[in-house]
C-alpha cells in the first residue's frame, strides 16, 4: 500500500534526523496510521523546556489529506483548546499540500508555540488573557509546562499583574532599594541591543518569525535567505502557510 510505504520512509527519515528534535512512533505496529508525536518547547517561550505530546492520526489518502492531530499534553494556548487539546492551524486544514510530511506538521505545531495566533483562536479564554493580561498569560502559560510538559517551574517575578498587566518589571520598581533590577536594566540593555541587531543583519531584513519557521527544520540561515529571495517574498513581512509550502520546496531542492 501506497500510503504505508509513504508513512514508513517518514518515519525512518525522522528516526534519522538527529537535528529537527520532531519525534514520532506507531501505538500499534499493526496500524501504521496511529501515531504519537512529541516534540521540545521552543526556547524562549514560556513552553521552553517541556516535552509536548500530539496524538496522530493518518487518514486513508494520506499524504492527500492532512493528519488529523491534538494536543495529549495539556496546554496553555490561545490557537489550542485548554480542554481538548483540538488545534487551530491552518497547515492542518486548508492549507495542506502533499509535498508536507508528519515532521512538517509536528514543526508547524512547534513554530506556533513560539508565535501564536490570539486574533484567530481555538481557546478564546487563553486569547483574551493573551491580548488583555500578557504577564498573567505568560505566567499561566508557564506553569501549565511545568505541571504538564515537564518544564522547569519558573523563577518568581516581583510583578503586580493587577496593575501592570503586561509585566513591566521597571514600572513596579518605585518602591525598589538601590540595586534593584529596575536599576540594571539600563546596563544590561546595550549588549542585547547590539545581539539583536546582529541577527536581524544575518536574517537580511526578513523577520525573525519567517527565518525561525525554517531554522528548526535544520536549513541554515543563509540558505533560508536565498530561498526567500528566490521566491520574491518582500522583506519586512510575514509569510502565508501556502508561501511556507514553497518554501520548503526550494530548501530541499
Amino acid at each position: 500500500m501506497a500510503t504505508r510505504r509513504r508513512i514508513l520512509k517518514e518515519l525512518d527519515d525522522m528516526a534519522k534526523d538527529t537535528t529537527s528534535g520532531m519525534h514520532a512512533t506507531p501505538l500499534d505496529e499493526a496500524d501504521m496510521t496511529h501515531l504519537q508525536g512529541r516534540f521540545a518547547g521552543p526556547p524562549g517561550t514560556p513552553y521552553e523546556g517541556g516535552e509536548f505530546v500530539v496524538d496522530i492520526k493518518l487518514p486513508d489518502n494520506y499524504p492527500f489529506m492532512p493528519p488529523r492531530m491534538k494536543f495529549i499534553t495539556k496546554i496553555w494556548h490561545p490557537n489550542v483548546s485548554s480542554q481538548t487539546g483540538a488545534i487551530c492551524l491552518d497547515t492542518l486544514s486548508q492549507k495542506w499540500s502533499p509535498v508536507l510530511t508528519i515532521k512538517t506538521a509536528l514543526l508547524s505545531l512547534q513554530s506556533l508555540l513560539d508565535a501564536p495566533e490570539p486574533t484567530d483562536p481555538q481557546d478564546a479564554e487563553v486569547a483574551q488573557q493573551m491580548i488583555k493580561n500578557p504577564g498573567a498569560f505568560r505566567v499561566k502559560a508557564q506553569e501549565w509546562a511545568h505541571r504538564f510538559a515537564g518544564a522547569p517551574k519558573a523563577e518568581a517575578e516581583v510583578v503586580d499583574l493587577t496593575t501592570n498587566p503586561a509585566g513591566n518589571i521597571a514600572a513596579t520598581s518605585s518602591a525598589s532599594p538601590a540595586g534593584s533590577h529596575a536599576a540594571k536594566l539600563p546596563r544590561s540593555a546595550a549588549p542585547l541591543v547590539s545581539e539583536e541587531q546582529r541577527r536581524l543583519q544575518e536574517y537580511s531584513g526578513f523577520p525573525p518569525i519567517v527565518i525561525e519557521r525554517f531554522t528548526p527544520m535544520g536549513f541554515p540561515i543563509p540558505s533560508i535567505v536565498r530561498a526567500l529571495e528566490h521566491a520574491g517574498v518582500r522583506r519586512g513581512r510575514n509569510i502565508s502557510d501556502m508561501e511556507a509550502e514553497r518554501i520548503v520546496e526550494l530548501l530541499l531542492h
